[in-house]
């Protein structure tokens, strides 16, 4: 046989053997109208009839007393058309809100929701529909996403929903940041996933993904924003800020405040964020106790030692994983590109690095850690400048790869993620970070406008480390030095927390992490019996130990029927961390314990919705039209986020093009030869 024969057989069989085990990958890309896997773009043109656009206003009112802040999103959905809809709307949410309540108005008349467990939820919603009832629905997809259902909404209905929240508001480097989300980024979905999804048994608690219309970029939401937020301190309000809106703000540098966002559909595309501060940068730390009918409360807040400089550098090796996917085209790539330019341009000559951009696949600026001289500085920065945004968001493969690096025993190793956090992989992430970190720490930077914020934050969480957000180019430089500061001089490390003479109980968090940010430490909790005695905190700072001890005893109880925020706060963050360990460990008890406590504590969880019906019956037989209203592109998104494009080849995949090339270029020349020769 032929030499040149023997070649192109080899050729063909070789790539045939690598092309095998990709075919089953090709086999899971998801179909392209699937809309249940990922979100979509609105279609126009709705029925004749029917009005799509059924939100038409969003208000929020919210107060900030001290830490804590409480928060009423007031809804309105009017019916303009003539065909009676059943309206549904998905919408972000803080990742630390406690939502305790939903009211539905139609009309004149008023409904206070009620807690149920979710599938119960469910069948009580959709048998007010069929009876031609309004009733509203609001569930919770993610810690951070919910979705609100509205049945039977009439032409002409004017129907308003309210649902009431709160959470702890603490200052970060003597700035007091209160973050309202107000578009979903548009999240992408694995086809692994699913595929997996598509094969399990067992019902998710939620859906898996979150698919919702999206508007093109350019479009503004269909319906209006606006924000009224009183702050209420014991010292001087200072330096009332957004670096987002165009806030309106009163009373500026007295003890009470108030910031306004007037109407507008422009404000819905981006998290609306208010910063302060307050006079001599101190904060209100104590003790605050709450009694309720059958169980007390109590939040302490303790203020930090100062920060120093660490006695000695130790040597670090940095690990940057970068995401350069579709949706971080254009504007959120440009920024991370700027963050990067900062993190990686400032690090020590005694410092490794080495950089990880992904979107369906990944790659790397070297097989391992390189030192930060100026040559490889140069060549780093190279490498980033030359990352387009494009492909899926495979954040798992890139994770599990960085994570699994050797690593140099001699230096303390740190991993930063870089990432808008458009994916539905969040749980999956925490757990591979939390059994893959041994003694390394992680922290997140979300790049946008309209951020994942529960990915970032759960990635520091699980990471022991902190999060960041980074809205824009002109942020990169401080949030970089943030960085480094916190990495090279924590604040305080070994914390330990105990109650001498105080009978506290269920406390949370049950081990308070390394603090890195100066920032208050928070401690929720239940107590026994009079209140007395001590809290005391100890842990290790830069210049040696330190202790902090409050006295119970001259603490102000608040009566029984105060407002129960402290027993709302303490449950929502007791379900939080049993959140956390049902992600890690899925269990039948875990998953009983969090509902038992949404139930009697009166909260929106992943296992329990609240449910508001009106009795009466206005649309017998309950006929009409669902409508799932749009929301538009956050803010400096590219269309490229809900773009159908194929996932970026694997490594191996670029040898498996270029041996076909060769075999193809061979077989032509072949060709070529034997027609001269005839």
């Amino acid at each position: 046989m032929p030499a040149r024969t023997v070649l192109l057989r080899w050729c063909a069989a070789t790539c045939a053997a690598l092309l095998i085990p990709l075919a089953p990958l090709r086999a899971e890309q998801p179909a392209p109208d699937d809309r249940t896997l990922s979100p979509y773009f609105a279609v126009t043109g709705a029925p004749p009839g029917t009005d799509a656009l059924p939100l038409k206003s969003t208000r929020v009112d919210a107060t900030i007393s001290g830490v804590i802040a409480d928060v009423t999103v007031r809804q309105l959905y009017r019916n303009a058309g003539t065909t009676p809809l059943e309206a549904r709307y998905v919408f972000p949410a803080s990742t630390r809100a406690a939502v305790s309540g939903l009211r539905l108005r139609v009309g004149e008349r008023v409904v206070d929701a009620e807690i149920r467990e979710k599938q119960r939820a469910r069948v009580e919603f959709a048998d007010a529909r069929r009876a031609g009832k309004s009733a509203a629905l609001l569930e919770q997809h993610r810690a951070n996403v919910f979705q609100m259902a509205i049945a039977n909404v009439l032409p002409g209905d004017e129907i308003a929903v309210e649902l009431h929240y709160s959470e702890v508001i603490v200052p970060t480097d003597g700035v007091y940041r209160f973050v309202y989300p107000t578009v979903v980024g548009p999240r992408y979905t694995s086809p692994t996933e699913a595929g997996a999804a598509a094969e399990s048994t067992t019902p998710p608690a939620a859906p898996a993904t979150i698919a919702q219309p999206i508007l093109h970029k350019g479009e503004s939401a269909p319906h209006t924003f606006e924000l009224e937020l009183h702050l209420a301190a014991p010292l001087p309000i200072q330096a009332v800020s957004s670096p987002s809106h165009p806030i309106l703000v009163e009373g500026a540098g007295a003890d009470q405040a108030t910031v306004r966002l007037p109407p507008d559909r422009a404000h819905a595309d981006r998290d609306v964020v208010v910063e302060y501060r307050l006079a001599a940068g101190t904060i209100d730390a104590g003790v605050l106790l709450q009694q309720a009918r059958d169980e007390n409360f109590f939040m302490a807040l303790v203020e930090p030692p100062a920060r120093v400089a660490a006695p000695a550098i130790v040597p670090r090796e940095y690990v940057f994983i970068v995401d350069i996917s579709g949706s971080m085209h254009g504007f959120p790539l440009a920024t991370a590109k700027q963050l990067l330019r900062n993190l990686i341009g400032g690090l020590r000559p005694t410092d490794t690095f080495n950089v990880i951009p992904f979107s369906g696949g990944y790659s790397m600026l070297a097989p391992e850690s390189l030192p930060a001289s100026s040559e490889n500085i140069a060549r780093a920065l190279r490498f980033i400048d030359g990352q387009n945004g494009a492909g899926g968001t495979e954040l798992l493969p890139a994770l599990r790869y960085a994570l699994a690096l050797p690593a140099d025993e001699s230096r303390a190793r740190t991993f930063v993620v870089v990432t808008d956090g458009y994916v539905t992989v969040e749980k999956q992430a925490f757990e591979l970070v939390r059994a893959n970190l041994n003694r390394a720490n992680l922290f997140a930077f979300g790049i946008g406008s309209a951020v994942n914020r529960m990915l970032i934050e759960g990635l520091a969480r699980a990471g022991k480390g902190e999060p960041f957000f980074v809205l824009g180019p002109d942020q990169a430089e401080a949030e970089a030095q943030r960085l480094r500061t916190m990495v090279e001089a924590p604040v305080l490390t070994h914390v330990r927390v105990s109650f001498p003479g105080f009978d506290a109980y269920e406390i949370d968090p049950p081990q308070v992490p390394d603090l890195f940010a100066q920032r208050p430490l928070v401690v929720l909790g239940k107590y026994r019996g009079v209140p007395s005695g001590s809290i005391t905190i100890e842990g290790r700072a830069a210049g040696g130990g330190w202790r902090k001890v409050i006295d119970v005893g001259n603490a102000v109880v608040a009566p029984p029927a105060a407002n129960p925020t402290l027993r709302t706060l303490w449950a929502r963050n007791r379900i939080a961390t049993l959140a956390d360990d049902q992600r890690l460990h899925a269990d039948e008890t875990t998953r009983a314990e969090i509902l038992r406590l949404g139930l009697a504590y009166g909260l929106l969880t992943d296992y329990t919705s609240f449910i508001a019906i009106d009795k009466v019956v206005r649309n017998p037989g309950g006929h009409g039209v669902d409508v799932d209203h749009p929301q538009p592109l956050p803010a400096g998104v590219e269309e490229t986020a809900l773009a159908t494009v194929p996932s970026t080849p694997e490594p191996a995949f670029h040898a498996l093009a270029l041996l076909a090339g060769c075999a193809i270029w061979f077989a032509a020349r072949h060709r070529k030869a034997e027609v001269r020769r005839g």
